[in-house]
């Protein structure tokens, strides 16, 4: 945990110090307690504390790349007489020479890394299974055909599926609607013979 501590302006007393914990955050409480002039004199405070550590760190940074330069790239020693001149240049070419070998011999092991990779991929895509599912079209086959192209064409097999249901014939029954005279009803009804009749019917 940082602890930052700064003098206060001469707008507040002099003794104060202004303390700001950076990983803990500022409670509602004391937010509405703290009055806006104190809590804009700590977030500027907060501002000039970060742009010092950038400052900083950025100081830092170029120590280092300075120190680095100095230590793999020492000064240049410029010949004064020809012979000179060409044995650096001879020195220069074998190191040229050396580098590229270098450079070859990584990129074919580069190469035949990515190589090995990509098999060690299609490995376990086999293995898990895991291959881009083609897009289905619906086709109507009939069940024949299904079982052709499940069982093969070796297998000739023959399925009728309607040929073991039931066929029921439904008789239809017309019902014969006789003409018959009102008058002769009238007179079966009528008398004591006719009630005995309905009576007979109702029973």
């Amino acid at each position: 945990m940082c602890r930052y501590t700064a003098e206060v302006g001469p707008e507040d007393n002099s003794s104060e110090d202004a303390v700001w914990m950076g990983s803990e955050t500022v409670s509602s409480s004391l937010k509405t307690k703290m009055p806006l002039s104190r809590r804009n004199y700590l977030k500027s405070l907060l501002l000039q504390i970060g742009q010092s550590l950038v400052e900083q760190e950025a100081q830092r940074l170029e120590r280092e790349k300075q120190s680095y330069v100095d230590e793999n790239c020492p000064s240049l020693s410029v010949p004064h007489s020809v012979q000179e001149l060409q044995e650096l240049c001879r020195k220069l070419h074998k190191e040229i020479d050396l580098v590229d070998e270098e450079r070859y011999d990584l990129e074919i092991k580069v190469t035949k890394s990515d190589k090995e990779i990509d098999g060690l991929k299609i490995k376990l895509q086999e293995l898990n299974g895991r291959f881009q599912k083609p897009v289905l079209r619906k086709v109507r086959m009939s069940a024949d055909a299904m079982l052709a192209a499940l069982l093969g064409s070796k297998h000739k097999v023959s399925m009728d599926l309607r040929g073991n249901l039931r066929q029921v014939k439904k008789a239809t029954k017309e019902e014969e609607k006789h003409a018959t005279d009102w008058r002769k009803n009238l007179e079966d009804k009528a008398g004591m013979d006719g009630r005995k009749r309905m009576f007979e019917m109702e029973a």
